[in-house]
């Protein structure tokens, strides 16, 4: 027995390496968007700040890990076998959990997940002890308040950030205006020692106020002469800082790598108890279990000695910080959650990673509303003069950057100093939450969300809020399910939950590798974005046109085939899997259309003049490729599900045939398009019109077997429809081509192509 539960503690401990892996890849975005969005040094010099940071918070934690040992159950109460059951469920369910959020870009809190996996295994088990003892409640059994506390912090997190980084940051932007080199000359010192001392202000009573060396007497002496400690640090910050400005050092980038060193510190030394608590508490289950309780078994061994804090071995901690620095330093999926935090933020307009919701309208309706109202009763002077200090166009922002220094520093200073502040007023604010929504509301003052882009931004926010909800009711009802399993199923069942996990892990890395290659395309349009040469600009225009274009040709192709066949073979399933790729597809062409349109907006007017009819004749028919897809897959559809009469043989025999014709058609088109390749492009035309001469007369035959009478109403009305469609689709394709080949021409060559938005069949 003692053999089985020493191979769960150490696979604890192998998942607690997983767990390190996944969750600095999430808590990354805490300290690093500010400083990479602002491009406050390289990307290397950055990690390397952070990783000391997080070296140091790991290896100076105290260890504390009382919220894993008896914050949410009560262990007095509780049997060995229990208390292992519900930490190998958290374990397993934050893994995947966290994982999956990962892999979605989504920045979710490490410490909501871990409280409500402990709260939902906990209650799974209170529940079945509860039915078997008339002296216990649940109650006795579970600790409520910091669940509570946990949702509590969600909501004033959400506020207290959002609001203070709002203001905060529109009396920066007063103050120093987007060309701030202008107005720093007597400005920059004060503020660089206000900013510095905030930062220590955290570092003190946030990041070191419980690690190792702070001994009690140490924390008392910090509580008796903070006032006189920081104003000491506030001269001394101010004095160097003046100092640094007058060697012209820029005193933004201090701030803001100061600041990130601060708070990955902060995140390593309160945070390790998210990622390594849990296995701790089985480890030291299993050597009171050892050593008190072989004798009376698992079953029957409570484990009251859970009940008192327990100080980490140093080893541990050197551990935990040495993977959690090779996490921060390699993870890609880091990068892809920063990436989602700093796009919400950034001041510029370009490719946006959400779409549009009813709420963000209606929240953009209101706030233009409100806006509009509060301009009228303000003094025309004083707009007047404000506009002058939110004069975007004169932003000093790095190369590929974000956001300027000034917001970052704001972004930095502003979350350490809430942080702090909640810590010693005992307020349940979160440090995920804190620093996410200092961003949005320092890049909502900053005028970052204008009205083309305010509702994708509102969306994402809203988007990521949400996800914070739904990773508690998850993490309750997941690791709920899986107590539940381990303790009715036993070994076996511990067994398939161990290989369920790994290959969920597996499969992610996999589908998240996948997706990567499909997101290459993307690398064109940002290159483009970046560019300030018209020549340049045009080529990659060019290129990424028929990158996407190329993706709804095998669209219309693959989708094409599919709901024909699945309709002549009575699938349902085939028919549904396409209906919901065009909804899909027709969220990627909104996509496509609006980051196409604000490529083309940084090309000179000569050439949008030349080229840009064509370019946008060609995003009208690929839009009506898949609405066309879309308008011949929903009859078959309806028509399949109600369990109507299918095609007769002779219709599916015709329209099989040239079925086969069409798509060989998309696939000769597909691979022009994507080897830029329109020499012959008239062999394609005559066969359209054959095509579209073929359909013609499918569709004569079907009004005449109308009209004798033949066959079902119902199906001829399908079929009718899935003629139509064909011929649509034949015509948008090489009218497509058509436009794409005078788009791409480099002189004059295509200029004897006549462009035809009209159909070329009958």
């Amino acid at each position: 027995m003692e053999t089985i539960y020493l191979c769960i503690v150490i696979f604890l401990f192998v998942l607690a390496i997983f767990d390190l892996v996944v969750g600095v890849s999430n808590d990354a975005v805490n300290f690093l968007q500010s400083a990479v969005g602002a491009k406050a040094a390289s990307f290397k010099t950055i990690l390397f700040i952070a990783g000391v940071g997080v070296f140091i918070g790991a290896s100076l934690s105290n260890g504390m890990m009382d919220i894993a040992r008896h914050g949410i159950y009560q262990p007095e109460h509780f049997y060995f076998a229990e208390i292992m059951s519900i930490l190998l469920a958290v374990m397993l369910t934050d893994v995947v959990l966290l994982d999956v959020f990962n892999t979605m870009g989504m920045p979710t809190s490490t410490t909501v997940s871990m409280v409500f996996e402990l709260l939902g295994g906990t209650f799974a088990l209170s529940l079945i002890k509860v039915q078997g003892s008339d002296a216990l409640g649940l109650g006795d059994l579970i600790n409520t308040d910091k669940a509570l506390s946990v949702i509590m912090a969600i909501f004033v997190s959400v506020a207290i950030a959002f609001f203070f980084g709002m203001l905060v940051q529109w009396l920066a932007r007063i103050v120093f205006t987007f060309n701030y080199k202008r107005h720093i000359k007597y400005s920059i010192a004060l503020f660089g020692g206000i900013a510095a001392t905030s930062i220590f202000y955290f570092l003190l009573f946030k990041g070191l106020k419980d690690s190792s060396f702070m001994t009690p007497e140490n924390k008392q002496w910090l509580h008796e002469n903070t006032l006189s400690l920081l104003g000491i640090i506030f001269v001394t910050c101010t004095v160097i800082m003046q100092i640094l400005h007058w060697c012209r050092v820029n005193i933004f980038r201090v701030v803001v790598l100061l600041g990130t060193f601060a708070l990955a510190l902060a995140f390593a030394g309160n945070d390790l108890v998210n990622f390594i608590g849990v296995p701790l508490a089985g480890y030291s289950s299993f050597m009171d279990y050892v050593q008190n309780g072989t004798s009376s078994g698992p079953d029957s061994f409570l484990m009251t000695s859970l009940q008192g804090s327990a100080k980490t071995p140093w080893y541990f901690l050197i551990g935990a910080g040495a993977i959690m620095v090779y996490s921060l330093c390699t993870s890609k999926k880091a990068h892809n959650v920063i990436k989602t935090s700093v796009d919400l933020a950034r001041q510029d307009e370009g490719e946006e990673s959400f779409g549009s919701t009813p709420i963000a309208r209606t929240l953009v309706r209101f706030s233009m509303a409100l806006g509009s109202g509060l301009s009228k009763t303000m003094p025309e002077g004083a707009k007047q003069w404000i506009e002058t200090r939110f004069r975007k166009d004169e932003a000093i922002i790095a190369d590929g950057a974000a956001f300027d220094m000034v917001r970052a520093s704001i972004n930095l200073v502003l979350a350490s100093l809430l942080i702090a502040l909640g810590t010693s007023l005992k307020l349940p604010l979160s440090t995920t939450y804190v620093t996410f929504m200092v961003a949005m509301g320092t890049s909502l003052a900053d005028r970052a969300w204008g009205r083309d882009s305010a509702v994708f931004r509102i969306t994402g926010v809203l988007s990521v809020i949400g996800g914070w909800f739904i990773t508690a009711g998850a993490a309750f009802t997941i690791c709920f399910l899986v107590v539940m399993v381990v303790y009715f199923g036993g070994s076996i069942a511990i067994v398939l939950l161990i290989a369920a996990a790994i290959f969920s892990l597996v499969r992610s890395q996999v589908m998240y590798k996948k997706r990567k290659e499909k997101e290459k395309g993307n690398v064109t349009l940002k290159q483009l974005m970046k560019s300030n040469d018209n020549r340049e600009m045009l080529e990659l225009m060019r290129r990424h046109t028929r990158e996407e274009l190329t993706k709804i040709l095998e669209f219309t192709e693959e989708n094409f085939e599919r709901t024909v066949t699945a309709f002549l073979h009575e699938n349902l399933r085939g028919l549904r899997r396409s209906m919901g790729a065009v909804k899909f597809e027709k969220q990627l062409i909104k996509q496509m259309k609006r980051t196409g349109t604000l490529a083309m907006c940084r090309l000179d007017n000569h050439t949008v003049l030349e080229k840009g009819l064509y370019y946008y004749q060609g995003n009208d028919f690929a839009s009506e490729l898949v609405f066309s897809i879309g308008r011949l897959c929903e009859p078959c559809l309806e028509h399949i599900d109600n369990n109507f009469k299918p095609l007769d043989a002779i219709q599916k025999g015709e329209f099989g045939d040239v079925t086969e014709d069409i798509t060989g058609l998309l696939q000769v088109c597909r691979h022009r398009m994507e080897n830029n390749d329109f020499d012959g492009l008239e062999n394609e035309v005559r066969k359209a019109n054959d095509l579209n001469g073929q359909l013609s007369h499918l569709k004569r035959e079907e009004l005449g077997r109308i009209q004798s009478q033949r066959g079902s109403i119902k199906v001829s009305m399908v079929y009718l429809t899935m003629i139509q469609e064909a011929q649509d689709i034949v015509t948008y394709t090489i009218n497509l081509m058509k436009v794409s080949r005078k788009f791409q021409a480099t002189d004059n060559e295509g200029a004897d192509f006549a462009v035809r938005s009209s159909y070329t069949g009958s």
